[in-house]
Parts: C-alpha cells; structure tokens; sequence
C-alpha cells in the first residue's frame, strides 16, 4: 500500500441521470403503486373483511394483504436505493428484473391456494434469491454462492413437495384452505412424513441450524439484495408454519420439536454473532438467531406473534443492511471495557424485565394463564431486554448511567412490540388458527432455563473468556470455502 494516498482517486460518480436504462426508473414507479395499492386493499380488508377467493386458486386473506404491504414496502426502499448503489454497473438492468420478478413471486406466494401454485411460486422464490446472490458475472466467488443458496432452495422446494403430495394424498383437498379445513382428522405416518418436511422446508429458507451456512455464504450479493433477502425472503418459514399452522398443531410433540429447534437457532445465533469481525457476517448470524425465535414463538402456538416477529425484525434488518457502510469506522484499536454485571445493576435489570414483562402481559393479555403464554412473554422479554442492553451500551454513558438508560429503551421498545402484535393479530383474525397455546411442559422449562443460562453468561462477559469457545463459534459460522476471497490479486483495489 505504500506509496498510495490516503484518499486515492477513483473518479466521478456515474450521472444517473442521463442515459440511463430505463427498466430501474419505471420498475422503482411500479413498485411504489404496489406498496400504495396495497396499503389500500389492507384498509378495504379490514373495514370489509371477509372472504376473498377466486375458483380454489388464490384467496386474498389478512395475512395475505399484511404481507403484500410489508413486502412491496421493504422493495421499494430496495428499488430506490439501488438506483445510485448500482450506478454504473453492468448488471444493472438485470438485477431490478429480477428483484422486482422477486416481490411479485412472494406477492403471488401469499396469495396462493392451489397447493401445485403455491409449491412453483415457493420454488421460482428461491431460484430468483439464488440469482440476486450470484449477481456479478464473472466473480467466481460470487457465481460459488449463487450455487451454495441454490441447492439449499431446491432442497427447500423438494421437501415442501414431499409435505404438500402427502397433505393432498391424506385430505383429497387441493387447496391450501381446503387442508386446513381437514386437518382434523390428520395423523398417522403420512401426516408425520408431512409435517416433519414442512418444518425442514421452513428451518432451510430461514436458514436455522444447522442449515444456517447458505446465508453465512451469501455474503457476495449486493447489499441492497441482501436487505431483501434479510427482510422478506428468510421470514418465508415463519408464512409456511402460519399456513399450515392446523397441520403442525395436530401433536404436541410435534410443536415441541419445534420450540426446540427455534431455541437452538436462536441461542446459536446470538452466540455466533459475538465472534463475527465484519458488520454484514454479524448482520447474518443475527438474523439466524432471530428466525429461531420466529420459528419457537410458532412452536408455543402463537403464529400471530411470529408473523409480528417477523415484520418487526424485517424493519430492523433492511435498515441495518442498507446502513452497514455507515457503521465500519477507521479507528484505532482501543481497549474495551471488561465484561460484567454488578449485583445492583443486576437488580436494576431484574426489576426493569418484571416491569416490562407485566406491560406486555396488560397490553396483550398473554402470560395471564399457566400456559406457553407465560413462556411467550419470557422470551420477548429476554430478547427485546438484551437489545436494549446492547443499545445502550454503544453510548457513551457512564456504566452507571447506562442502567439508568435501559428502562428508558426498553419500556417503549416492548410496549411498541405488544401493541404492533395486537394489531397484526387484528388483521389475521380470518385465518384458521393465530393462536393455539400449548401446555407447560418438562421440555418448556428446560428451554426457559437453559435460555436464561446463556442471557446471564453473556451479559456477564463469559463467552469472552473460552479460547476453544470462540474458535468453535467461529468454525461454525464459516461460509462455505468455495464464496471466500483467498488471493489478494481477486480483490479490486478501487
């Protein structure tokens, strides 16, 4: 680097606006009328209501519009951006083609009846994520990770086949609405075979452990792609188990199993994200563990507030994504602050959880029975608590200070959280089955204590100290070998 000057000179900006293509101007226009119409249709939905179908193909349901407007929004926050992200690119033209060819398919997904509809428009979701991935012609690795997601949604799309030629198989029915209708009646090996391949197919697209690598390596798309792909595409298991929530409440093992392998996610990635050095990487492990608990508030039987869950966490990563550039700063190493929790402050969050935890409970009237309620308010609060504590500790307040600030973060994020859950909750009240809680179990408070054991030793600072933890916690959140950039001379200098 010798020789090179601090600021080197890489020439203008690209004039967007002369001669420019016009498939990013008019796409960006169309995306904006989606989001506006829209937002029209979820008014009509709710001060009409009712059922809106047409012959067994689609049905236009609360969670249908809630999702067209939650998509079509975060699009054409993607749309704009990249209009100046991707000036002057090659592959201009063809990545608004294909992130606008995107946002319909999860628009028609949402939408979709017909079970052979809603399995191509699942399958033709994943394959035009998978080329927003592998964008840049040319960069091997970049082609490498196009490939990596790719042969993750086919296995994704083969599984849900698997779940729906079952499903057909067992009720008769062709329709989405139609297996709901019956699923009543569902058990046996044929159910099991079906709803254990829903589950997979939801934990692949929401990259839960241990199917987390494909969006570990994803890394190579266009920070605008994987916005998106952060916002609106991950979230897509968490729509799946709403979808089919009659079939996976038939056996409460079975909703167990879930609860498990949302916990397990969530944990991970919450621990994997500590040890990440890169702000997109750390993004990524996030969101992994946020769609395990997507995935576990479904499992407790309260699709409402995994459909909550996942809008809240939409918002939070598209700003996250589309801001990283802002967050890398030129610093000097300095030496950070040790880890730890006194037994006031400790106090402190105590009491501010309880508090928190009552607010929840008042606003939504969850947790009031001795149920997987109580276990819903648990987990909100934990998590929602932790971020606020993460918040507040990249200020520059005091140690002290900071105990006092948390309250102030985190009393409005959870009554924010419960309020928004109440009025989604509103919008999806047409659908088969928003909230089926579970009973207590063993199981559940293993879960609640083993999730409280790794809240504490992280806000105590005990991950840091593990050598062989760290090495494992960052072995396990490799990107596949073949997306990794090992020569220099591969890396374009300006």
């Amino acid at each position: 680097m010798s020789g090179h000057s601090s600021k080197p000179t890489i020439g203008a900006l690209p004039d967007t606006t002369e001669e420019s293509p016009s498939v990013p101007v008019v796409l960006t226009w169309l995306v904006w009328s989606l989001f506006a119409a829209s937002l029209a249709v979820l008014v009509a939905r709710v001060r009409i209501g009712g059922a809106w179908e047409f012959s067994g193909v689609v049905a236009i349901d609360g969670l249908t519009v809630l999702m067209w407007v939650v998509v079509t929004f975060f699009s054409g926050i993607v749309h704009s951006y990249s209009r100046r992200y991707m000036a002057g690119s090659a592959h201009k033209t063809k990545f608004f083609a294909t992130t606008f060819g995107f946002t319909v398919a999860v628009m028609a997904l949402v939408a979709a009846d017909h079970v052979a509809l809603f399995w191509l428009l699942w399958l033709g979701m994943g394959l035009l994520m998978a080329n927003l991935v592998g964008t840049v012609d040319g960069w091997t690795q970049a082609r490498a990770a196009g490939s990596v997601a790719r042969k993750y949604f086919l296995a994704s799309s083969a599984l849900l086949g698997i779940a729906l030629t079952a499903l057909w198989w067992t009720t008769g029915a062709t329709t989405v609405s139609g297996i709901a209708a019956t699923a009543g009646s569902l058990g046996g090996p044929v159910w099991l075979v079906a709803a254990a391949a829903l589950v997979l197919a939801a934990m692949i697209q929401s990259a839960l452990v241990p199917f987390q690598n494909w969006l570990l390596s994803s890394m190579t798309a266009p920070t605008p792609a994987s916005a998106l792909m952060h916002a609106g595409f991950v979230n897509a298991g968490g729509i799946l188990l709403t979808r089919f929530a009659p079939v996976v409440t038939v056996d409460a093992t079975l909703m167990l199993g879930i609860v498990v392998v949302g916990a397990t996610s969530a944990l991970l990635g919450k621990l994997l994200k500590a040890v990440q050095p890169d702000v997109k990487s750390e993004l990524g492990c996030s969101t992994v563990g946020q769609m395990g608990f997507m995935i576990m508030q479904a499992g407790l039987g309260f699709f409402g507030a995994a459909i909550t869950h996942l809008v809240l966490h939409g918002f939070y990563k598209a700003y996250h994504f589309l801001s990283s550039g802002g967050q890398v700063e030129h610093t000097s190493p300095t030496e950070s602050e040790p880890s730890g929790t006194s037994i006031a402050g400790a106090a402190a969050v105590l009491a501010t959880g309880l508090t928190g935890g009552a607010l929840f409970a008042l606003l939504t009237g969850k947790g009031t029975s001795v149920d997987s309620g109580l276990l819903l308010v648990f987990f909100v609060v934990l998590t929602t608590l932790h971020a606020a504590r993460s918040a507040v500790q990249q200020t520059a307040l005091s140690a002290t200070a900071r105990y006092g600030a948390v309250p102030l973060v985190f009393i409005p994020a959870i009554a924010v959280y419960a309020l928004v859950y109440v009025a989604i909750s509103g919008v999806l009240s047409g659908l088969p089955l928003v909230s089926a809680p579970t009973e207590l179990s063993v199981v559940h408070g293993v879960v609640a204590a083993v999730f409280l054991a790794v809240y504490v030793g992280m806000e105590t600072g005990l991950h840091e100290r593990s050598q062989r933890l760290y090495v494992a916690l960052l072995n396990a959140s490799q990107p596949a070998s073949s997306t990794v950039l090992t020569s220099r001379e591969n890396y374009n200098e300006y």
